[in-house]
C-alpha cells in the first residue's frame, strides 16, 4: 500500500511542477507560493475532515507538534527556493537537481532511523541518483535568454533539495503517532504563515491580490496547489507506513512525470546526456523500491 501511495505522491508532485511553472511566468514566486498554500490548506483539512482525523488533535504530543512545526518551516523555505528557481531556469534543469534531495535524505535515514537493511544496495543506488542527476544538469544552456540568466537559478535550486531532505526527517519523526491528513494540515498551516510573511516582509502583499494577478496564471496556481495536496496527502501516507530511505527515491520519480510534460506542454528539448541522466535515476530507483 505505501509502494502506491508513494507513486500517487510521484505522480501529482510530477504534474505540479509543470503548473506552478506556467504560474510563474510572470507572477511573482513569492506571492505565487502564497497563493497555492492557500489551496493546499483547504485541501488538506477537507481531506482530514472527510477522513475523520479532526479528532485526533487533542490527543498529538508536544514532541510531535515541535516536529510538524519544525517540517513545516523546512518545507516553506524549500518552497520559496524552489518557485523562485523555477521563474529563473528550465523545469529540466531545476527539478532534477531539486530531486538530489532523496540522496541526502536516504543517507540521513540511514544514520537517524538505522534503515540499513541492504546498505549496500541503497549507497550504490543512491550514487546512481545523484550521477544521473549531475549528467542532467551539468549541460550547456541553449537559449538566449538562458545565457543571460547564467547558473543563478543553481543557489535556489540547491537550497530547496536540502530544506526538502530536512522536512522528510523532520515529518517522520513529527507523524510517528499523528493520522497522516491531520499531520499534512497542521504542516500546511506552519507553510501558510511562513509564505505569508515572507511576502509581507518583502512588500509584496499589493501584488497579492487576484485581481492584480494575470488570470490564467492564478487558474495554474491553483490546480498547482490541489495537486500539490493530493501528493502531500500521498507522501506522508507512505512515510508512515514505509521506509523512509525507500519513500522518498520513489516520490522523486515525479521527475519523469515533469520531463514528460515540460517537453509536451512547455517545448523543452532534452539532449542524449539528459536522457541517459534521466535512466539512470530512474533505474536506480526502481531498483532501490524492489530490492530494498
Amino acid at each position: 500500500m505505501w509502494v502506491v501511495a508513494a507513486a500517487g505522491s510521484a505522480l501529482f508532485a510530477g504534474i505540479t511542477a509543470i503548473l506552478a511553472k506556467l504560474g510563474v511566468r510572470k507572477t511573482d514566486s513569492d506571492v505565487a507560493t502564497a497563493m497555492r498554500t492557500l489551496v493546499v490548506l483547504a485541501f488538506s483539512w477537507l481531506m482530514a475532515l472527510i477522513t475523520r482525523q479532526l479528532d485526533s488533535i487533542g490527543a498529538i504530543s508536544p514532541r510531535s507538534w515541535v516536529f510538524l512545526t519544525l517540517s513545516g518551516v523546512a518545507t516553506g523555505a524549500s518552497w520559496m527556493c524552489y518557485f523562485k528557481a523555477l521563474s529563473m531556469g528550465d523545469v529540466n534543469k531545476v527539478v532534477p537537481l531539486d530531486k538530489t534531495s532523496s540522496v541526502l535524505t536516504v543517507l540521513l535515514a540511514i544514520v537517524l532511523f538505522g534503515e540499513t537493511r541492504l546498505l549496500p544496495l541503497k549507497l550504490a543506488c543512491s550514487l546512481g541518483i545523484l550521477v544521473g542527476t549531475l549528467l542532467m544538469v551539468k549541460r550547456q544552456p541553449t537559449a538566449a535568454a538562458d545565457r543571460a540568466r547564467g547558473s543563478s537559478y543553481l543557489v535556489f535550486a540547491v537550497g530547496s533539495a536540502v530544506c526538502a531532505a530536512l522536512t522528510s526527517v523532520l515529518a517522520k519523526v513529527g507523524i510517528a503517532q499523528v493520522p497522516s491528513n491531520l499531520a499534512t494540515a497542521i504542516r500546511t498551516c506552519v507553510v501558510l504563515v511562513m509564505a505569508w510573511g515572507i511576502v509581507a516582509l518583502r512588500g509584496k502583499l499589493p501584488h497579492a491580490r487576484p485581481a492584480s494577478l494575470d488570470r490564467r496564471e492564478l487558474a495554474f496556481l491553483v490546480l498547482s496547489g490541489v495537486s500539490t495536496g493530493a501528493s502531500w496527502l500521498c507522501y506522508y501516507l507512505a512515510m508512515q507506513m514505509g521506509p523512509l530511505s525507500v519513500v522518498v527515491p520513489i516520490d522523486k520519480l515525479s521527475i519523469v512525470v515533469s520531463m514528460a510534460f515540460s517537453a509536451i506542454v512547455l517545448g523543452e528539448r532534452y539532449s542524449t546526456r539528459s536522457l541517459t541522466g534521466l535512466a539512470l535515476i530512474v533505474v536506480s530507483t526502481v531498483v532501490m523500491a524492489v530490492w530494498a
